[in-house]
């Protein structure tokens, strides 16, 4: 390997790790932020700590608020809350008792910049909406406001039993690690073991009876060593961790010795195991994490079984023990090892020392060698490094990345010959797909230059013929090292050598034996068949290798695809994907409901040179999306494009277009790669039908359901309610008619009975009509029709209901027509004003008003009720909510559910506001409830004759 390569080995970034990171960051952003006061123990000064900074905050011109914190009666810190806001707590009734808890509704409505919260593990009372105060902070989060919190290292869920084993006391309350873990910000709060009990005898932790209690107990001088220690090893492990993520944002590639790693490098040798167990003992001493690694190479004899089963052993034992195991695939094992140290900031390598970890593990030209020439060549192939300019594989790895310690462990007397050898170490693979440059017919050169050296110094005790052998085996290393034409050279130059250095007449190309030239043809047929054979295996084992890599890559592709839930992460997948294999920007054109192309989607990373995605043609798109052929790039329509269009075809039909552009111009013109393209792109074809398919199986369960529902709801309302009613109804009425009349107390009675029957009634009809409406049963007829006379025939069906109450009717003679179904539109009508009655007082006014506003006609009802609280505005609207969750008032909550089915199947909307009255103390009172229906082009009205 070049030392320039060695220098750059791992050097770039790997992109899906960029990428992941970019993701990571984009959500983050819009996630409010989370601080960790952190400890070992209560009284450490977390609270104290998360206080002063808050004021300091505060004192910078940050908007923050106190959600919770206990002082448990601690004047110093009691004294740090004066000066800033504190939200109200929120009384929960539990046991007959009332508690005092965070009252998350407040935070999110004051929505400050920061919130204090105290006491991350707090098990929130029965009846909050979440059960752990740590998913009250996920939703501050979510909604983007920063958090700071406090918790001790016994509340982590990791440590709980550990801290129990520890003090014998053991903590309920716990936090998952990962919530700990994806805080932004982790603030340790330390003190030593004795200022703390020296704190608890001054009362400075809990109250004099509970701090003596808590010294018999959790308070004792061991265990606050042992929980100060692992807090300090969290914090540690967490401060790792960011390391880590520094070092991955900002492609940091040196090692930093920020904490010592172990990797063991092990081979198929007779010492695999050994070198295992030496990397464990080391990180044990060390106290650090340790992974253990092997290279597959490409090889052109295969190891043998023997060897199989000594590597797979080995890898077996390090998992036992511990270790992180990886198999890294290539042709240099140098750079994939440096790469592997790189990405994870290990700082010492373990390697063996045995001779046959190269030998019989896998190392390569001596098992390539004795593939080709059998064991004559093993003298040649153990020829010391220096003679081919071959580095050690420890002084490679060492030059390649300097910043690590390499330590070789000590040979196995018992199994491995000891006598000194040289060049022990394998030799550096060629990179994959290099082609043979004028270096390497220079090598060729200086490789015949060294058989014929090296022939001169064997041609007193050797023949001639043997001689001819030591040039075969310089050809047979060319072709090994350089390739097909430098192995061709060398066989000519070979024969050339021979025939000029050591076929007499010495010297001179003259031949006096005609003998001589068979041999001559001999040995330059062989030279070339030997040159071009080893020179093709080598090509092969390359193709494995890329081979390999493409179908680990279809692999991982189809894997993440698979778990894909929503189009968008099938997008973004794909170009993750396509970036990384063609180093290529993609778009997708996805397809409608409709059929239709919708406009191009990408998640195109933003790099120096930019995205380049004016070029995408959403014309040609269309053209191929039509006629399901590709287009563009490498293809014969439009190959001028710099971009590849591709239909996404699917066993059942084609799902949109995929749309690549190579950085590399008509880089899609080679067959491999245009091959490789197809076959991502009929994945991402799957992968959005799976998901089409999911769709339409979750919307058919949801009908089958629905429709179940409704059946029986219907069934039930039309038999067992709606008929005992209308005869409870019928009864009643015809009682009040009696002759002669009930007395007065009776007669009252049979009123009120006759007035629940009826809210019953509208009960039963609101049901079938949400039944009908979500089943779709209802048709609707949609005419011209006045606004005035739709709210007289509301008005006069809700006489009875309204007989309390003062309506105002503004003038509607004016308001334009509008297109709707007739009986619908008075049944929300009557809905809101059967609201209106029922939630204000009586006496009180009811208004109604109508006007058309832009492209609507908006009806309004409006009251002088107590009005919607705040937020609730929403939520009036669905299913069984009612404006008062505990009220005398009738009803079950789906009256304005109905209405704002009805306006929506219209193609309108509803929604509520507080009533505007400027004669009104505060100039609100009540609510406000508007219907806006589409306003349309309606019909010319012709004025009315009337007579001379």
């Amino acid at each position: 390997m070049p030392d320039a390569e060695l220098r750059e080995a791992g050097s770039r970034p790997d992109p899906d790790a960029l990428l992941q990171m970019v993701q990571e960051e984009g959500a983050r952003a819009s996630r409010g932020k989370l601080r960790v006061y952190f400890g070992a123990s209560a009284g450490v000064g977390k609270t104290f700590a998360m206080l002063t900074a808050a004021r300091t905050a505060s004192a910078r011109g940050t908007d923050a608020v106190i959600g919770i914190v206990e002082t448990h009666g601690r004047a110093e810190t009691e004294a740090l809350i004066a000066g800033i806001e504190r939200l109200p707590m929120k009384d929960v009734p539990y046991r007959e008792r009332v508690l005092q808890e965070f009252d998350l509704d407040a935070a999110l409505v004051r929505r400050p910049a920061l919130v204090l919260v105290d006491e991350l593990a707090h098990s929130n009372a029965p009846g909050s909406r979440h059960p752990k105060r740590w998913q009250d902070i996920q939703e501050l989060q979510a909604a983007g406001i920063d958090v700071w919190t406090t918790v001790n290292v016994q509340h982590l869920d990791s440590l709980n039993e550990a801290v129990g084993g520890i003090t014998g006391i053991r903590v309920w309350e716990t936090v998952p690690d990962v919530v700990f873990d994806s805080a932004d910000e982790v603030v340790l709060v330390d003190l030593p073991a004795d200022e703390l009990l020296r704190r608890l005898k001054e009362g400075k932790v809990y109250l004099p009876e509970q701090a003596r209690h808590a010294a018999r107990n959790f308070f004792r001088k061991g265990n606050l060593i042992a929980l100060r220690e692992l807090a300090l090893r969290r914090t540690a492990d967490r401060v790792d961790s960011d390391v880590r993520a520094w070092r991955q944002s900002e492609a940091v590639q040196g090692v930093w010795r920020t904490r010592e790693a172990v990797l063991a490098c092990i081979g198929s040798g007779d010492d695999a195991e050994q070198v295992v167990r030496s990397a464990r003992r080391l990180a044990g001493q060390l106290d650090c994490d340790w992974h253990v690694v092997t290279i597959a190479t490409p090889r052109l004899a295969p190891p043998s079984d023997f060897a199989k089963t000594r590597l797979q052993t080995a890898m077996r034992l390090a998992e036992e023990l511990g270790a992180r195991t990886e198999t890294l695939a290539g042709n240099d094992m140098v750079q994939a090892i440096v790469g592997y140290v790189r990405r994870h900031n290990l700082t010492k390598v373990v390697i063996g020392r045995a001779p046959a970890d190269w030998r019989r593990g896998g190392a390569s030209v001596a098992e390539r060698a004795r593939s080709l020439l059998g064991l004559a060549l093993t003298p040649f192939v153990n020829a010391p490094a220096w003679l081919f300019g071959r580095r050690s594989f420890a002084d490679a790895l060492a030059l390649g990345c300097p910043e690590i310690d390499i330590i070789r462990v000590a040979a196995d007397t018992t199994r491995v010959d000891l006598r000194p050898r040289h060049g022990t170490e394998a030799p550096d693979a060629p990179a994959p797909g290099d082609g043979a440059t004028r270096k390497d017919y220079l090598w060729a050169a200086a490789w015949c230059a060294g058989a014929t050296a090296l022939s001169a110094l064997a041609f007193p005790w050797f023949d001639v013929v043997n001689i001819a052998m030591l040039f075969l085996a310089a050809v047979v290393g060319v072709a090994l090292r350089h390739g097909r034409g430098p192995a061709a050279l060398a066989s000519v130059l070979a024969v050339a050598a021979f025939d000029f250095f050591f076929v007499p007449p010495r010297l001179s190309f003259a031949v006096s034996d005609v003998q001589y030239l068979l041999t001559f043809l001999v040995l330059l047929s062989v030279g070339l068949v030997i040159g071009q054979l080893t020179a093709g295996l080598r090509e092969q084992a390359q193709v494995a290798v890329q081979r390999e890599n493409d179908a680990r890559t279809l692999y991982e592709l189809a894997r993440e695809l698979s778990a894909a839930l929503v189009p968008n992460q099938i997008v973004s997948i794909a170009s993750r994907f396509l970036r990384a294999a063609f180093d290529a920007n993609s778009a997708f054109f996805l397809v409608s409901a409709e059929g239709r192309l919708l406009p191009p989607v990408s998640d195109v990373e933003q790099h120096d040179t930019g995205a380049r995605t004016d070029s995408i043609d959403r014309v040609l798109a269309e053209w191929v999306f039509d006629h399901g052929q590709p287009a563009g790039t490498g293809t014969h329509t439009l190959p001028g494009s710099t971009v590849l269009y591709l239909p996404l075809k699917a066993p059942m039909q084609t799902r949109g277009v995929l749309a690549v552009e190579p950085a590399v111009s008509r880089a899609f013109a080679q067959p491999a790669l245009r091959r490789q393209v197809d076959v991502f792109c009929t994945l991402i074809a799957i992968a959005i039908e799976r998901l089409h398919y999911v769709e339409v199986a979750q919307l058919a369960l949801l009908s089958m359901e629905s429709e179940r529902l409704r059946s029986s709801l219907l069934a039930a309302v039309s038999h067992d309610l709606r008929t005992p009613l209308t005869s409870l109804i019928g009864m009643a009425e015809t009682m009040q008619r009696s002759d002669p009349g009930l007395a007065p107390s009776l007669a009252e009675t049979v009123a009120a009975m006759l007035e629940q029957a009826r809210r019953m009634r509208t009960m039963v009809v609101n049901l079938l009509d949400m039944a009908k409406l979500q089943g779709r049963e209802v048709r609707m007829s949609k005419e011209w029709q006045s606004v005035e006379e739709l709210v007289g025939a509301s008005l006069a069906a809700m006489r009875e209901a309204l007989e309390h109450h003062r309506v105002v009717v503004v003038d509607l003679s004016r308001v334009p027509l509008v297109e709707c179904d007739a009986v619908l539109i008075e049944r929300v009508l009557c809905n809101l004003l059967e609201n209106a009655a029922k939630y204000t007082p009586a006496g009180t006014e009811i208004r109604l008003s109508a006007a058309p506003v832009d492209d609507e006609i908006r009806i309004a009802v409006e009251d002088d009720g107590p009005g919607v609280p705040k937020g609730k505005e929403r939520q009036i609207f669905e299913k069984f909510t009612r404006g008062e969750r505990e009220s005398a008032t009738a009803g079950v909550g789906l009256g304005l559910a109905v209405c704002e089915a009805i306006v929506q199947a219209h193609g309108g909307r509803i929604w509520v506001e507080p009533a505007q009255r400027p004669d009104r103390p505060g100039g609100q009172a009540g609510a406000r409830f508007l219907v806006a229906l589409p306003r349309g082009n309606p019909p010319a009205v012709e004025p009315e004759q009337t007579d001379a």
